[in-house]
C-alpha cells in the first residue's frame, strides 16, 4: 500500500477508511470497484458516476513559449487557446501513429497536460526531444493534483447542488475556479471528440479529500455513485470510445482509431502530418475501429486475432467486456476494411480458443 498512498495520501486513506482499497499497475493507482460493478455502469447512463482518475499523469508545463510549442508539435490547433479553455490533441510519430491522446488546460500563467499514465514517459520524451531553443519546463509534480471525473445525465444538476449557479456559465470546452463549501477547486465542462460529455474536477490534495467526502455524504436524492476501473471499462467500450493502451498507441493512427477530429487539416506541420495526409488523399486507412459481439466466453488475459473462413488476417480485438445491459461479451476491434461492413461474421482466435464474432457499429448502445 506504500506506493498508492505516496501519490495522494488524503484521499486514499479517507476511502481506505470507509472500505474502498486502492490499486496500482504500472504506476497508476486506481480503484477496481466500489460497488455492484452493474450498478455502478447503471450510474453511469442514469444518474451521476464519480470517477477517480488521478492516476491519469498530470503535466504542469511553464514558460512563454509553452502553447505555442505544444501548436507546433501536436495535430490540433492550440495557439488560439485562451486561459480556462480546454483543448485535446494527439501527439504523433514522424510515421502518423499515436503517441498518445491528451488534454490541455490553460491556466494562463501554467498549463496542466493530461496523458494516460501508461505513455507519460513517451510523452514527456517527447517533448524534451523537440524542445530546443524554446522556453517550456516540464514540472513532474503531478502528485500535488487530484482529478475526478463526473459522468451521466445528473452530473450537471448534482455539481449545482455543490457550487451553484455558476455551474451554468462555464461553457464547453472551459473551466472555472470555484469556491464552495469552503473548498476552492477548479471544475472543467468537457465535450469530447465523439459528443460525450463529462465534467472534470481538479483540486490539491486536501481539497481533493473534503470534495469527495462532501458529496458522499450529500448525494441527497441523487443516483449517484463511486465508480471504479471495471465499471468505467464497460460503459467506454459500450460507447465506442477508443483508450490507451487498447487502442490509442503506436500501432495505429488517427484514421484508424476514430480520432481525426482531433487533427486540424488546415493549420500547416505537425510531426506526422505529411503520413497522415496521405492516407486520406490516397485512400490508404487500412483498419477501422468497429464493435463485436462475441459468441460465448473469452479466455481472460488472452489476445484474439480475427481470422476470415480462409484464416486471412481480418483485424484483432483490442478490448473485450461483459455487457450487462447486452448480456452477452462485447469488444472493441481494429478490423480490416474488407471485412468493416456491418454484419460480417468473422473468428476471433487466441492461443487456446476460438469465437465467432459480429461485426458491429459503434457505438454498442446508444443512449
Amino acid at each position: 500500500m506504500q506506493e498508492v498512498q505516496e501519490k495522494n495520501i488524503p484521499l486514499i486513506e479517507y476511502l481506505e477508511s470507509i472500505g474502498f482499497k486502492a490499486h496500482t499497475n504500472h504506476g497508476k493507482v486506481f480503484y477496481k470497484n466500489f460497488h455492484s460493478v452493474e450498478n455502478e455502469v447503471k450510474c453511469l447512463y442514469t444518474g451521476v458516476g464519480l470517477r477517480y482518475i488521478s492516476g491519469h499523469a498530470v503535466i504542469e508545463l511553464r514558460g512563454a513559449d509553452t502553447i505555442d510549442f505544444l501548436h507546433r508539435i501536436t495535430t490540433n490547433s492550440l495557439k488560439d487557446l485562451n486561459k480556462e479553455e480546454i483543448r485535446t490533441a494527439l501527439f504523433t510519430t514522424e510515421k502518423g501513429r499515436i503517441i498518445d491522446r491528451t488534454t490541455l488546460l490553460n491556466f494562463g500563467d501554467y498549463q496542466l497536460l493530461v496523458v494516460s499514465p501508461e505513455n507519460k514517459k513517451k510523452v514527456v520524451s517527447w517533448i524534451d526531444k523537440y524542445t530546443i531553443n524554446d522556453d517550456v519546463k516540464i514540472i513532474d509534480d503531478a502528485e500535488k493534483y487530484t482529478l475526478l471525473e463526473l459522468i451521466g445525465p445528473q452530473a450537471e444538476s448534482f455539481l449545482s447542488m455543490i457550487c451553484g449557479n455558476v455551474i451554468n456559465e462555464i461553457e464547453p470546452n472551459k473551466f472555472k475556479v470555484i469556491s464552495a463549501e469552503d473548498m476552492l477547486f477548479f471544475t472543467a465542462r468537457i465535450v469530447d471528440e465523439f459528443g460525450n460529455k463529462k465534467f472534470w474536477l481538479i483540486a490539491d490534495i486536501h481539497n481533493g479529500q473534503r470534495l469527495v467526502q462532501f458529496m458522499i455524504e450529500n448525494k441527497g436524492v441523487f443516483d449517484f455513485s463511486l465508480v471504479g476501473e471495471d465499471a468505467y471499462q464497460i460503459y467506454r467500450v459500450e460507447k465506442g470510445i477508443p483508450a490507451a493502451p487498447f487502442e490509442i498507441n503506436d500501432k495505429y493512427n488517427p484514421h484508424e482509431v476514430g480520432l481525426m477530429k482531433l487533427v486540424n487539416q488546415t493549420k500547416g506541420c505537425y510531426i506526422g502530418q505529411e503520413v497522415i495526409a496521405r492516407l486520406e488523399t490516397y485512400d490508404k486507412v487500412q483498419r477501422i475501429l468497429r464493435g463485436v459481439t462475441l459468441s460465448g466466453s473469452p479466455a481472460e488475459g488472452e489476445e484474439y486475432q480475427l481470422i476470415d473462413e480462409k484464416d486471412l488476417d481480418a483485424g484483432n480485438i483490442t478490448s473485450i467486456v461483459y455487457s450487462h445491459k447486452l448480456k452477452k461479451y462485447i469488444g472493441l476491434a481494429l478490423v480490416r476494411r474488407a471485412y468493416a461492413e456491418i454484419g460480417t461474421v468473422l473468428t476471433a482466435r487466441s492461443t487456446n480458443t476460438s469465437l465467432q464474432v459480429i461485426v458491429e457499429n459503434i457505438p454498442l448502445i446508444n443512449t
